[in-house]
């Protein structure tokens, strides 16, 4: 029986092996040497083919499924086909507070900051160009003070970092493939606005909005598409004229402009200054700034990773908000240069109950100002629920608890059977836990497996012998200073049962009746106590503990001071092999948002032996 060739064996030696021992089976090469002869060359042409032929078709099939592919262009391509666009740079945005003073009289009720008027800021010494996009409003006070306000008649007059850029084309023969691409890869395309004009020389002009934002579609909508292009450029894609809009016809002319932007690079600046004036009554007045929000929001390209985790939650969600999911995939969508997180579920599983709300919880980016988290959420309810959910359904923001898990590791090294240092062996297990949390948690629902950590430092090193870990959760409370009131702290675990000989509840060091004392559970009890640091009990009961809610109740608590910005209490979990937030949410929060905490302590050498022990918290 001849032997078969698998086509799409990738190793070359395998295919030519496979090749002589198909010819050795056949009886005019039974006894023939194929390395001594001009044979082998051709089994080497045939090898190197085949050898070919199995990757492009192992590349090609890779490239055909988003959670393969590996080149830009096929997983946009495929996350076009599930109707998503990649976010592309998106220019960083700030709130600025602006007015003029005018003198003198004949001063008109209202004065207009154009569309364009720019401003100028430095992020380390790079100086950035930031630019309204739209016009704003400022009314006579009537003491010549005029304020600008934005829609919301807020004094946050948004701005936005880039160079504005126009693009014009004037339609040819619409028998012909109109093709309208903008070469421009830093382009923000949240900035695009898209004018039609019926001729060359019109000065009136048809709006085109992006057709992600259109809520009813006629043939005569005036609407546009954005896609990607291979060569990482974006194309402008009118409608058809009968289901997606209006199509722009021959003779008429496109102006495109947008930002060109820098990304993440103009975030985080404090200060901007104008050299632009507003001229009143042929009088030119100079724009008071004031920065109401620090630049935030600038991001890159949205990367490969990200298009292959975001699309197919796009594409469920069907650009309506009807479960949490959609919430979620929409939020992240749109938002995802200020987010890292979203979360949400309905008031069906809050606790309480509360029907007609879906409650959401978003962990911003670091850096982001409160007034800046203020203008993302007001957006999310314009922009999205607004127009999208279900009617009578309220959406309610609710601020993430965060709670830091506590982790004590303990390693054994032996400096023998390595060239690193025993700090350098320290320095390396901080880092891999650190880059741990950062990789695998930071977010919501996500679950901390010691056993993940633990193997990740036992690979580190073969001087490392073994190890293991402690793990406590800590949550903060800032009480009120000489008021005797009671405090509630919710963790999101079940608390580990009272025990005969460890205990499981303390808190940071506070004032109370003029000694430095803390809070401690009771051993054997889950009644919490306010021991002093030489160890005298100051009060006996100050509250307890119920560990299958994870919750801490303190009465009449009233501390004179306390050590640090709030009060620590941490905690052991019942199960500190695996932690979790197990309860989904309530009225105080979400939790489930973790970080380490890092402490390094000092090492030892363990008499007796060439083994190093070193204990370090995070």
């Amino acid at each position: 029986m001849a032997t078969t060739i698998k086509s799409t064996q990738l190793d070359f030696d395998t295919i030519k092996g496979r090749l002589k021992d198909f010819l050795k089976q056949q009886s005019e090469f039974q006894d023939y040497d194929f390395e001594a002869s001009g044979l082998s060359n051709i089994l080497d042409v045939l090898a190197y083919n085949t050898h070919f032929n199995g990757l492009t078709a192992n590349f090609a099939l890779n490239e055909s499924f988003i959670n393969s592919a590996q080149l830009r262009s096929s997983v946009v391509a495929l996350a076009e086909g599930l109707g998503y666009v990649p976010r592309s740079f998106t220019s960083s945005q700030a709130g600025l507070n602006l007015s003029i003073l005018v003198t003198g009289s004949n001063r008109p009720t209202s004065v207009i900051l154009p569309r364009g008027t720019t401003f100028t800021t430095s992020v380390d010494d790079v100086t950035y160009t930031f630019q309204t996009r739209e016009n704003f409003v400022g009314t006579d006070d009537g003491n010549g003070s005029y304020q600008f306000l934005n829609a919301d008649d807020g004094t946050s007059i948004p701005v936005f970092e880039g160079t504005e850029k126009t693009k014009t084309f004037f339609v040819g023969d619409t028998t012909d493939t109109q093709i309208y691409v903008i070469p421009d890869i830093t382009m923000d395309i949240s900035t695009i606005r898209v004018r039609v004009f019926p001729t060359a020389s019109s000065t009136t002009f048809d709006t085109y909005n992006n057709i992600t934002d259109a809520i009813r579609i006629t043939d005569d909508s005036t609407l546009y598409q954005i896609k990607e292009t291979p060569n990482g450029f974006y194309e402008i894609v009118f409608g058809d004229g009968v289901a997606t809009g209006k199509t722009p016809v021959a003779g008429n002319k496109i102006i495109i402009d947008y930002l060109s932007t820098s990304g993440t690079a103009a975030n985080g600046a404090t200060s901007f200054q104008t050299d632009s004036t507003i001229t009143v009554n042929s009088v030119q007045f100079n724009v008071t700034v004031i920065t109401e929000a620090s630049s935030a929001g600038g991001a890159l390209k949205e990367s490969i990773e990200s298009i292959r985790q975001n699309a197919p939650i796009a594409f469920s969600s069907q650009r309506r908000l009807v479960t949490a999911e959609d919430y979620k995939a929409l939020i992240q969508t749109k938002f995802g240069a200020f987010i890292d997180d979203v979360t949400s579920f309905g008031g069906n599983d809050n606790v309480p109950r509360i029907y007609g709300k879906v409650f959401v919880g978003l962990k911003f980016k670091d850096n982001i100002s409160t007034d800046t988290q203020q203008n993302v959420k007001d957006r999310i309810k314009t922009e999205l629920t607004d127009n999208l959910a279900i009617m009578s359904i309220d959406t309610e923001f609710v601020e993430p608890i965060t709670t830091n898990l506590v982790l004590t590791t303990t390693f054994n090294l032996d400096p023998d059977l390595t060239s690193s240092t025993p700090q350098a062996v320290q320095s390396q297990v901080q880092n891999t836990i650190n880059n741990f949390f950062t990789t695998n948690l930071k977010k919501f629902n996500k679950v901390f497996r010691r056993s993940n950590i633990l193997t990740l430092v036992d690979a580190l090193d073969p001087a490392i012998l073994n190890s293991k870990m402690d793990v406590q959760l800590r949550q903060g409370f800032v009480p009120t200073v000489n008021v005797s009131l009671g405090y509630s702290i919710i963790f999101p675990v079940i608390i580990a049962e009272p025990s005969a000989t460890d205990y499981i509840v303390r808190s940071t060091n506070f004032t109370f009746n003029n000694q430095t004392c803390f809070i401690r559970n009771l051993l054997s009890s889950n009644k919490l106590q306010i021991i002093s640091v030489d160890g005298s009990v100051e009060v006996d009961n100050i509250g307890d503990y119920q560990s299958s809610i994870g919750k801490i109740t303190l009465n009449g608590f009233k501390p004179s001071s306390f050590e640090g910005s709030a009060i620590q209490v941490a905690v052991t979990p019942a199960n500190p092999d695996v932690v979790y937030a197990v309860f989904c949410g309530n009225d105080n929060g979400f939790y489930g948002l973790y970080k380490s905490l890092m402490i390094c302590t000092s090492s030892h050498k363990t008499t007796g032996f060439k083994v190093y022990l070193f204990t370090v918290t995070f």
